[in-house]
């Protein structure tokens, strides 16, 4: 295969599957009303449609991307789709709870194929291809998550609400058939074998510590199930440190990350995957609310969802410009400026919010910001990195992003829970509470960037050509 023709079919293969795993982040989110009279459970069941999705992706994304290193990236590509179409198929087929939980974990269990993706590219691109693919690839996680909101509320509101997961299934299986086709598998391979021990260390840590997070609010953030949850985080976590450390052949190789240019980026990006979320938690929730309100804006769930799907297209205009930065500047100054642009969007976004078109220029902001970010962190951590480690390391990455954004989704939780005016019988958040949200993403976007600063500056040419030498060698 030629290096026009790879670039030309790897490149958009990827980045497609990479997209449709993010559409599975928002997939459900049309139904969340209407899901515990569809599945014959309550509210506080059927919320496990979502977390169960963020637990199992937190899960793979590490074990997923250890595994692509050691037995091949494509075939742990392949692996993740398919369980994303298997987990698509059981949701679609389910009628009650459990077999709904049991699909939308196998389907957060495919969330390892953007940094997979990511290091395929590093492997098989020519060197002056890397920059704008990963770019690509990197933002089709906030790609995915965005256009999935009002593609879902279209299915929702025109079909069977089971065809979300037919359609989710096919899309899965499209996009199987096209990596089998035209991505190569990589040669390289670090081999070894596979660490059982830091891998279960590490999964109850994680699900630990984001079940703490995600169930904190309803069952007291001073609960028993919860300081429970959170102290079982911390000694599984420690433990596991302690375990990755005297290990031969580890999941993570903790000595790689806390190289200052890797633990800088990954710090930068938990931060900046926690400013990230919040416009995605209050924006459609302000146009959603009801007009009487005096700050709502009364719009459909499609509308709204219309209004945020510009976000995600301007993130992929924005990934080529996040690569041209990167390649003249470095991938540091990118982030930097993607952090910059987002402060800026969520500092704008507290002060305009009566009009719809005052949040379309918002969300498209911060979707530009996002989009000139994202495509810096994998080049940064990439370029500090041994090629055997690629995979580990870029989904190391894609996790303290995942963990950033549930931070976020349960700090604003409490604040709209708290902030709030009555409107009937009904209790809403105040218009108080979602400016506040508002400033305190501008607040971690600002962090993030501050964090971006103490990044070791390298000549942007390191972020890819030691990798192709490195490749050559291997």
């Amino acid at each position: 295969m030629s290096s026009s023709v790879r670039t030309g079919t790897v490149v958009p293969v990827l980045a497609s599957a990479g997209i449709t795993v993010a559409l599975m982040q928002t997939l459900v989110i049309p139904l969340i009303p209407e899901l515990p009279r569809l599945l014959h459970a309550s509210a506080s069941g059927t919320a496990w449609a979502i977390t169960a999705t963020l637990l199992a992706a937190a899960v793979a994304t590490p074990i997923m991307g250890r595994l692509g290193d050691m037995y091949g990236k494509r075939r742990m590509l392949l692996i993740s789709i398919g369980m994303l179409v298997a987990g698509s198929v059981v949701a679609a087929l389910s009628s009650s709870l459990v077999p709904m939980i049991a699909g939308r974990a196998l389907q957060g269990l495919a969330s390892g194929v953007i940094p997979l993706g990511i290091s395929i590219m590093r492997d098989e691109l020519p060197s002056e291809k890397v920059g704008s693919a990963v770019a690509q690839m990197s933002a089709s996680l906030g790609v995915g998550g965005a256009l999935g909101l009002p593609a879902a509320a279209v299915l929702a509101e025109n079909f069977n609400w089971h065809t979300l997961f037919w359609v989710s299934a096919t899309l899965g299986v499209i996009v199987f058939g096209l990596v089998l086709r035209y991505v190569p598998e990589s040669s390289v391979r670090s081999g070894g074998r596979f660490d059982l021990p830091g891998g279960l260390g590490l999964s109850v840590g994680l699900i630990s510590l984001l079940l703490a997070i995600s169930q904190g609010a309803s069952w007291g953030w001073t609960g028993g199930r919860t300081l429970g949850l959170f102290a079982l985080a911390v000694v599984a976590l420690l433990a596991w440190g302690w375990w990755e450390h005297r290990t031969h052949e580890p999941l993570v190789d903790l000595r790689t990350t806390v190289r200052p240019q890797v633990l800088l980026t990954n710090l930068a990006s938990m931060v900046f995957g926690f400013a990230m979320f919040a416009m995605s938690l209050v924006l459609p929730q302000l146009l959603q609310m009801p007009k009487a309100t005096g700050f709502g804006l009364g719009q459909s769930m499609l509308a709204s969802g219309l209004v945020m799907g510009p976000s995600g297209l301007i993130m992929l205009v924005a990934a080529p410009f996040s690569a041209k930065i990167s390649k003249t500047r470095g991938p540091k100054v990118t982030l930097m400026l993607g952090a910059l642009v987002v402060a800026a969007g969520y500092g704008v976004g507290s002060v305009l919010m009566s009009e719809v078109w005052q949040l379309v220029i918002v969300s498209l902001l911060i979707g530009t910001g996002i989009g000139l970010a994202y495509g810096a962190m994998p080049a940064l951590i990439m370029s500090a990195v041994p090629v055997s480690e690629t995979a580990a390391a870029n989904s190391f990455n894609t996790l303290m992003r995942s963990i950033g954004t549930s931070v976020s989704s349960a700090v604003a939780g409490v604040i709209l829970a708290n902030l709030t005016i009555s409107l009937g019988s009904y209790t809403l958040p105040s218009q108080n509470g979602f400016r506040a949200v508002l400033l305190i993403g501008a607040g971690a976007a600002l962090t993030a960037l501050a964090i971006a600063s103490f990044i070791p500056t390298r000549r942007p040419a390191a972020a890819t050509q030691p990798a192709k030498a490195e490749a050559v060698a291997g």
